[in-house]
């Protein structure tokens, strides 16, 4: 039963998004995230455009090429983190707040856990998983300093990662921004310091980063121990409920398994970019941190659709998930594929922004003008994955991220390579592999119950 608990819950910041118009709610909600990914994207654009002009294309492509790998060990702690998300939705769209703490201090648990792990096998791993991936010999002392400075700070990265999808879980989208806004100009101004001010080198990048997300996480923190409000944190409570544990399995896992693969992918296609030498390696990374932009509309909507859709499935109203789910959609890939459309326009001035070095923006430049106009297939998948993964169907997107984004992607790349050495054939991955994935995922919001959510 739903009751006056759940209006004085909204007073506290959350949002209920079981009532009023659905698009109101859904870009009520979007647009804050849409900012803090702008903010992030941003601070780590400045990264690599400080680290590119003044320590040159070497540290850049040191830089870029431990990208891939940071995403591939941490994306899976942060998925199983949104799986988690999920739980929390579900429960506080239900009005249940009991269930939701148990799902809120297991969660916790779960992140100081896998932020230790992470720190200690980051650090240790790092020299050999750079090594099997190729990376350039002139570049490898750096990228190693700057991966083994970045992973001291994990659990910091994880923390963060945990306290914002509890926030989100129950509509909150705006105190992230906030807190990101603070730590992302923190983060410029440290980069600015350590590398214009004291002459550090490339590890001083990410220690500015990790101590940003460190400040981050504790201001999140600061506020989730807030007394009196339904999703408040308690350090003696924080601990694993067991069968809040499996649940959160169910949905997170493979939420958490598909990023990994997705990462895993990745790492291969930036090991065959490592093989066309350190102005393709910079290019290349010059050309994601562009594109993290049109990631914008992507993430915001699919983390919007999640919450939107769980907090109405957990509230029983089916037909009310349905509608806002169309819109998002729409509204995500018509976004998509203008961001898209600037980018293909704007690529050579766009990857000069990093470095002037003609060969980096000739591949940066290659790379934009294959990938960019088909944006609109890459948000298509992530919504129908947001959407599934907020109706606690995540097995469905980790089976087509697993079989299409990974083992497909690999072996189209590793047969193309074999045919001809050919780096616009690696790029051309991307739009293959999220036009099989769109048509997958579009026959199965089609044709499946992913409606009635929860089995």
């Amino acid at each position: 039963m739903r009751s006056n608990s759940h209006h004085e819950a909204e007073r506290q910041g959350t949002k209920d998004m079981t009532s009023g118009n659905p698009k109101t709610l859904i870009l009520g909600f979007a647009v804050p995230i849409c900012l803090s990914q702008l903010f992030q994207q941003l601070y780590n654009t400045t990264d690599s455009v400080i680290v590119g002009n003044y320590l040159g294309k070497s540290a850049l492509a040191a830089v870029s090429s431990s990208g891939t790998l940071i995403f591939l060990l941490v994306s899976f702690f942060t998925g199983t983190a949104m799986g988690a998300g999920v739980a929390i939705s579900k429960y506080f769209g239900a009005g249940d707040y009991d269930k939701m703490s148990q799902a809120i201090h297991t969660n916790v648990a779960f992140g100081l856990i896998a932020g230790v792990i992470l720190s200690v096998f980051g650090v240790w791993a790092t020299p050999e998983i750079l090594r099997w991936m190729d990376t350039d010999p002139s570049v490898l002392p750096q990228s190693i300093l700057y991966f083994r400075y970045y992973f001291c700070g994990a659990l910091a990265i994880i923390m963060y990662n945990i306290f914002t999808s509890i926030m989100t879980a129950v509509g909150d989208s705006k105190r992230p921004l906030y807190y990101l806004i603070f730590s992302s100009v923190c983060n410029v101004l440290l980069d600015l310091l350590f590398i214009l001010g004291f002459h550090f080198g490339v590890e001083s990048a990410a220690v500015a980063t990790t101590i940003s997300q460190a400040v981050s996480a504790v201001l999140c923190l600061i506020h989730l121990t807030k007394k009196g409000t339904v999703y408040q944190i308690s350090l003696h409570k924080i601990r694993f409920h067991k069968e809040m544990l499996q649940e959160i399995i169910r949905y997170g896992l493979p939420t958490g398994v598909q990023n990994s693969v997705i990462g895993f992918a990745n790492v291969i296609v930036q090991t065959n970019i490592n093989s066309f030498g350190e102005n393709a390696m910079a290019g290349y990374g010059s050309y994601t941190k562009i594109e993290g932009f049109a990631f914008l509309p992507i993430t915001c909507f699919a983390m919007a659709l999640s919450t939107f859709v769980s907090q109405n499935l957990g509230a029983g109203k089916h037909e009310r998930a349905q509608e806002g789910a169309k819109f998002g959609i729409i509204a995500s890939t018509s976004l998509a594929e203008v961001i898209g459309i600037l980018i293909f326009c704007g690529a050579p001035f766009l990857v000069g922004l990093f470095n002037h070095d003609a060969n980096v923006m000739a591949y940066g430049t290659l790379q934009a003008r294959t990938e960019a106009l088909f944006f609109f297939l890459l948000a298509f998948s992530h919504c129908i994955a947001g959407i599934c993964r907020g109706a606690g169907k995540a097995v469905v997107p980790m089976l087509i991220m697993f079989g299409i984004w990974c083992v497909f992607r690999i072996l189209y790349i590793s047969i193309a390579m074999q045919i001809s050495h050919n780096i616009q054939l690696i790029f051309w991955a991307y739009p293959i592999t999220w036009t099989i994935s769109s048509i997958l995922y579009l026959i199965y919001y089609k044709k499946s119950d992913w409606v009635y959510g929860f089995d």
